[in-house]
């Protein structure tokens, strides 16, 4: 039993109801080909400290396709000690067989965690009764939340709202990290199911909080995450002006982010920034000279932009935004329904 048990010991009652509002997948810094723990606990110091909702640690943005078992629970637990007990953390996991991946939730039961956030069974491409059984039988062996991950570009198979829907009569699953790149199937899942859905495409993130999403999973968001929360708080505010011109501003950095494989832009962002070393595990290569290039000039714009504090939800700021963009790019609200009220 490890450092977490006597003081978090599992119970139905530890299921988290919500999530909403701007979690973070981070990235797992290396140096010389090992885990950079102190670069680790720095880094999610600053994204807790900065007015976003979480952290995501072992997401896809976090490689953790190469870290083995030990590297993912000592990275875990590097950052939930960095980060304190109140601070929500979500830990990815992924895997193609049912029994695994029964067996690795099984190694979290002691930790303190918001949730896991899971993918489909990437691969063997299961029928959608498959991966309904293979969703049942991890919640049969965890009391923690979970967060379904539909992310069809990785997986080879979509979880359809059908299938959110039937997997949302357990109580268990409580979200959806939605990145299919498909508007219609999260207005679906919002429309369909009583699951916080939360935006996995970055470059949807105005118009899914816009059509009444509850939120992001945005790997883009630990670059400038003050911008993110800020835009959040815009939407929900109704000020969707404001939004519209700072999502403006934000987009040219969300497209080279994603110019390349995740999470090579993201890291040579973080370590332009100083934060990070641009160091990344095969398959996986840094990002190409060009790329960086242009991240740099892109960057340098993002920049700056003033910095947000949480302390700004309720002070008008659209004076300065509204001059970025005209009112063509607005994009209008289309439903504001947060699901608080589902059971």
């Amino acid at each position: 039993m490890n450092q977490y048990a006597c003081d978090h010991a599992m119970s139905s009652a530890r299921i988290t109801a919500h999530f909403q509002g701007i979690w973070v997948p981070m990235v797992t810094p290396f140096r010389n080909g090992e885990l950079d723990l102190a670069a680790a606990q720095q880094l999610a110091s600053e994204l807790a400290a900065s007015g976003i909702d979480g952290l995501v640690v072992c997401g896809t943005t976090g490689e953790a396709a190469m870290l083995d078992a030990q590297e993912q629970t000592l990275l875990l637990d590097s950052v939930l000690e960095a980060v304190g007990p109140r601070f929500p953390v979500v830990m990815g996991v992924g895997g193609s067989d049912t029994r695994q991946v029964t067996a690795t939730v099984q190694r979290y039961h002691d930790h303190p965690l918001a949730g896991l956030l899971i993918s489909a069974p990437a691969y063997v491409r299961p029928s959608q009764e498959g991966i309904v059984r293979h969703f049942q039988a991890i919640a049969a062996a965890t009391d923690q939340s979970i967060v379904l991950y539909n992310v069809p570009a990785r997986t080879g198979v979509q979880i359809t709202p059908a299938t959110a829907a039937l997997l949302a009569r357990d109580s268990h699953f409580v979200a959806i990290k939605e990145a299919g790149g498909s508007l219609q199937q999260f207005a679906e899942l919002l429309l369909e199911t009583r699951l916080d859905v939360l935006c996995g495409d970055d470059a949807l993130l105005l118009a899914s909080l816009s059509m009444g999403g509850h939120g992001a999973m945005s790997a883009a968001a630990q670059v400038r995450p003050d911008l993110y929360a800020q835009l959040y708080h815009l939407v929900r505010q109704g000020r969707h002006g404001a939004a519209g011109a700072l999502f403006k501003a934000m987009l040219p950095v969300i497209r080279l982010l994603f110019a390349e494989p995740n999470p090579a832009p993201v890291k040579a962002a973080l370590a332009m920034q100083g934060k990070v070393r641009e160091e990344l595990r095969l398959p996986m290569t840094p990002m190409s000279a060009a790329g960086q290039a242009a991240l740099a000039d892109a960057l340098e714009q993002l920049m700056a932009l003033p910095v947000w504090t949480a302390g700004d939800k309720e002070e008008s700021r659209e004076g300065c935004l509204l001059q970025l963009v005209s009112a063509a790019n607005i994009m209008p609200a289309v439903r504001q329904d947060d699901h608080r009220h589902h059971g």
